[in-house]
């Protein structure tokens, strides 16, 4: 089988999307150095609210309105319906956070718990995106 030996090129990502520092060096080491090609990177969030919401899915219901309120702050890059638990991974990262105590759950709550009757969110994490069990 035939071979061609490379001449130029490396193992350095192609892509660095989360890092706007230039290329990255040939001989740089890429340690601790993020690498998103499918596209930027997300913050997770897991909502639970008082009932569950898996009725509530169709147009100008509760989870959709949910999702206009906080698209009104971050896009939402995808989303989970799980009983009384809905997951979100939005971007941009960040766009939740409090600089001066770094709380994103509670911003992230404050911003999507709407008013609707008989449904509200009661609590909120950052900690990851439930799945479907």
């Amino acid at each position: 089988m035939a071979y061609i030996t490379p001449v130029n090129g490396d193992v350095q990502p192609v892509f660095a999307l989360d890092v706007q520092n230039g290329p990255v060096a040939a001989s740089a080491s890429t340690a601790a150095t993020p690498v998103q090609p499918a596209g930027p990177k997300l913050d997770f969030f897991r909502a639970v609210a008082n009932t569950t919401v898996v009725s509530q899915q169709g147009v100008q219901e509760y989870v959709a309105n949910v999702i206009n309120a906080i698209q009104q702050t971050a896009t939402i890059a995808m989303y989970q319906v799980d009983g009384t638990v809905l997951s979100f991974a939005t971007y941009p990262t960040g766009a939740f956070a409090n600089a001066t105590t770094n709380t994103s759950a509670a911003v992230f709550l404050a911003a999507a718990n709407i008013t609707y009757t008989g449904y509200q969110l009661d609590s909120c994490t950052s900690v990851g995106f439930k799945l479907s069990t």
